[in-house]
């Protein structure tokens, strides 16, 4: 009787041991294939919100973006960053002097939640920031920053909040929204998470094409701004991040150069018909007018 107990014994030590294993595998060697896995099923569900959102609808809300330009602080932040080091090509397009800018403010300024929230929200002062107290900042600081940068060059652009159906969900994203004159249309960059996304031919797409092509099902091909990084991008997190916050948007009606720094002037929300926003001040603009709210700025 010892005798059996003691085989039975070192069969479940045996089943023990092979369930350890089993999980040890599943954990360190399937954890990429796992994680893909569970992004897809994500992206999945999210794509479905936003298929079922109530359409864009025209509307009559009264606002106007406007695209602030000043030629002294735009020499200011030239002269400070030494932007003619960069950007040493005078015939190079809009969109290859934004690809410039991002990748240098992605290769200096790393992404990180920061302990403690700049006072000032500037170009020249986030830098310092970055230089004196905290070696790296969150994605709206990262927008801002190039926002700046742009400006500085001629570059017309919008930083964007782009937010989740779940109003409880307090995670975002904000990203640059850039103009292309030679192509007529809006560009999605992001210095932040260090990604453009584009169509398969290779032109880069705007944040309302994105959602489209999330709801039809269209192809996008995702672009990591440095080669260095393309074979440990996670493309599928990329996706799946990109589905959960393409709901609602926010951006200022007029951009401009501190314009955190005052928090002066109105937010315009941009969301499908029914739904609120529950942070909208007295002083906001709600609309459902997807056509005005991505229209091509005013000529300068």
């Amino acid at each position: 009787m010892k005798k059996i107990l003691k085989i039975i014994g070192y069969i479940l030590a045996g089943l023990i041991l092979i369930l350890i294993t089993s999980a040890l595998l599943i954990r360190f060697v399937f954890k990429e294939q796992m994680i893909a896995y569970t992004s897809k099923l994500e992206e999945k569900e999210r794509i479905e919100l936003l298929r079922n959102a109530t359409p864009y609808a025209s509307d009559t809300a009264h606002y106007h973006f406007i695209y602030q330009q000043d030629t002294l602080q735009a020499q200011k932040i030239r002269a400070y960053f030494r932007l003619d080091t960069l950007l040493t090509d005078s015939s190079a397009s809009t969109w290859d002097k934004a690809l410039t800018l991002a990748k240098f403010v992605a290769s200096n300024i790393p992404h990180a939640n920061q302990t403690k929230y700049p006072e000032k929200r500037n170009a020249i002062d986030l830098w310092k920031y970055t230089r004196e107290v905290e070696p790296a900042f969150n994605c709206r600081l990262h927008s801002i920053l190039l926002h700046e940068l742009m400006l500085s060059e001629g570059i017309i652009n919008r930083f964007v909040t782009f937010l989740p159906a779940d109003t409880l969900d307090s995670d975002c994203h904000v990203v640059n929204l850039v103009w292309l004159p030679e192509r007529n249309k809006w560009a999605m960059i992001d210095s932040d998470m260090q990604a453009w996304i584009s169509n398969s031919e290779g032109t880069p797409l705007s944040l309302a094409e994105m959602r489209e092509r999330y709801i039809s099902g269209s192809p996008m091909r995702i672009n990591p701004l440095f080669d260095s990084i393309k074979e440990d991008f996670n493309y599928d997190y990329y996706r799946s991040y990109w589905a959960k916050n393409l709901y609602w948007f926010i951006c200022w009606e007029e951009t401009g150069y501190g314009k955190e720094d005052a928090m002066k002037g109105r937010q315009i929300t941009l969301a499908p018909a029914g739904f609120t926003d529950p942070d909208t001040g007295p002083s906001d603009v709600h609309t459902t007018d997807a056509e005005r709210f991505w229209a091509a700025p005013d000529p300068i």
